[in-house]
């Protein structure tokens, strides 16, 4: 039995060997660990984290696809003001500080001011009637002087008016051509005056004509056979932007004449009537209204015209009022001190003498309506 046991040498010697190299090679654990006393250590593997995918590309629209944006549109209002004496200078160097100017009763914050010297773009807008003829005459003879005042960046336009409306000279910078328009009118055709038709007909030319514009009327204000009324002509002349009125009655003068003349009582009424009318149109768009009692007034009343319409503050803002419902808004402006005191402003003369301040602006607008 013990010689059965004994293994022979070379049989011996290979199970030694592989012994020992089983000893010599310890065994990789599968988690990746080295081999310890008790076996082999688990430490995680660290797996290789795959690379994200890059970010895709932004897709460009084909030129078929439509592209949308969006735009507000915030209204901005501006108003012309003409700030003067009483006696009608003007009042020069007023800053942004100077001014309020509230909308509805709500001040509203001034965005943009300046003091302009604007060019003339008016159109003269003269009655001329049977009715007083000789009167008118005078007149026209002192509308001269509004022409003679232009300045070569001016453009106006001569129109008369009866029952109907004619347009003499269309807008022009030439002198001789308002000149010659106002030397045509020698026989006038008839005594009825339509001054409602003649001033909406002016407004609606007037609306096409871009910036800023003036209408001197010079007109008794009375009308006999209009198309349209009295609130229908003040409704056209609120709606219509950008257009100053400045209106010179002949009813007053013409009273005075006609009795100096012996032409018995007029119609003393028809005319207190016309007057409220024409300052009417004048109050309404920022202008002013005369009412000369003599034919010697017209030069000064047209050289005075001529300065309120070169020396304006433009004010501008945006309203609170953001709706764009076609509403009439009213305009209110103030002078202030400008020193933060909200006191009123006080002009003094080069004599100590505080002067009456007159401000002559629009008194309101009317609203866009969200269609236009």
């Amino acid at each position: 039995m013990i010689a059965g046991l004994v293994l022979p040498p070379q049989v011996a010697l290979a199970q030694s060997q592989s012994q020992s190299g089983q000893q010599q090679q310890p065994e990789v654990p599968e988690a990746g660990g080295p081999a310890g006393d008790t076996g082999p250590m688990a430490i995680p593997k660290k797996t290789e984290k795959p690379v994200p995918p890059p970010p895709p590309r932004p897709k460009t629209p084909s030129s078929d696809s439509p592209s949308y944006s969006i735009s507000v549109d915030v209204p901005l209002v501006n108003i012309d003001v003409s700030a003067n004496t009483k006696d009608g200078g003007f009042i020069p160097g007023l800053k942004k500080e100077n001014f309020r100017i509230y909308e509805d009763g709500v001040e509203q914050k001034i965005t943009n001011f300046a003091q302009t010297e604007a060019p003339i773009t008016a159109v003269l807008l003269v009655e001329f009637a049977n009715g007083s003829y000789a009167f008118m005459n005078d007149a026209l003879v002192a509308s001269y002087n509004f022409a003679a005042n232009l300045k070569k960046d001016d453009w106006v336009a001569v129109t008369e008016f009866d029952m109907r409306t004619h347009i003499l000279v269309d807008f022009t910078q030439d002198k001789r051509q308002i000149y010659g328009a106002l030397n045509t009118l020698r026989i006038p055709g008839f005594s009825e005056v339509n001054v409602f038709d003649a001033l909406y007909d002016t407004l609606d030319r007037l609306d096409r004509v871009e910036g800023r514009k003036e209408i001197v009327l010079v007109s008794s204000g009375r009308d006999t056979f209009s198309r349209i009324n009295l609130d229908q002509i003040l409704k056209k002349v609120k709606a219509t932007p950008n257009v100053t009125i400045f209106s010179i009655s002949t009813g007053a003068a013409f009273l005075i004449w006609a009795e100096a003349h012996g032409m018995g009582s007029m119609r003393e009424l028809d005319y207190l009537q016309a007057d409220n009318e024409m300052n009417e149109y004048a109050k309404l768009t920022g202008g002013q209204h005369y009412k000369p009692r003599f034919e010697g007034e017209f030069p000064d009343i047209f050289k005075d015209i001529a300065a309120r319409v070169r020396n304006q503050y433009t004010i501008s803002y945006h309203p609170v009022n953001h709706k764009q419902d076609g509403s009439y808004r009213k305009v209110k402006v103030e002078l202030v001190a400008g020193d933060g005191s909200g006191k009123p402003l006080i002009v003094k003369n080069e004599k100590g003498k505080e002067l009456k301040t007159v401000l002559a602006y629009r008194e309101g607008y009317s609203a866009k309506h969200q269609v236009e």
